[in-house]
């Protein structure tokens, strides 16, 4: 899903310094030419049209999963703590079964796993820019 990208770097510079000097021949840098400097600007179109597409699927998928209730049942005591917790795998689990698919670590609990029966909204980062919350209603068990 994430590919990490090759980031070009064009200096315009006087050559003395150690910048330019050290990272043009590990290929980390080009001379800001013409020529560079356009393949830098296709190149950059480029990327802008996948992170462009992919931000659209997000906000598509977003849409869809913003104000979701899941319900997860787990065996519970009778003050309403649970035997165990529910963690970023059930509620990806939970999500699976009613035909979401994300994946655990977009799934942010920052209090850490729930511990309680009840109702806990829960964010889902499905990009940097699309963020939605669900409901997560954990059910307790005898």
């Amino acid at each position: 899903f994430f590919k990490q990208k090759t980031a070009y770097v064009i200096y315009q510079c006087d050559w003395s310094s150690d910048v330019c000097s050290s990272d043009l021949p590990q290929g980390k840098a080009k001379r800001a030419s013409a020529e560079n400097l356009k393949a830098f600007e296709v190149r950059r179109a480029e990327l802008e049209k996948v992170q462009a597409e992919l931000l659209a699927q997000a906000q598509e998928r977003g849409a869809k999963l913003d104000g979701l209730t899941v319900q997860i049942k787990q065996k519970a005591g009778v003050d309403g703590r649970l035997f165990g917790s529910v963690t970023n795998y059930d509620i990806v689990d939970a999500l699976k079964v009613q035909g979401f698919e994300v994946e655990r670590f977009n799934v942010r609990m920052p209090e850490g796993p729930l511990k309680q029966v009840g109702d806990f909204s829960i964010a889902v980062a499905l990009h940097t820019d699309v963020v939605v919350n669900i409901t997560v209603s954990v059910l307790g068990e005898s």
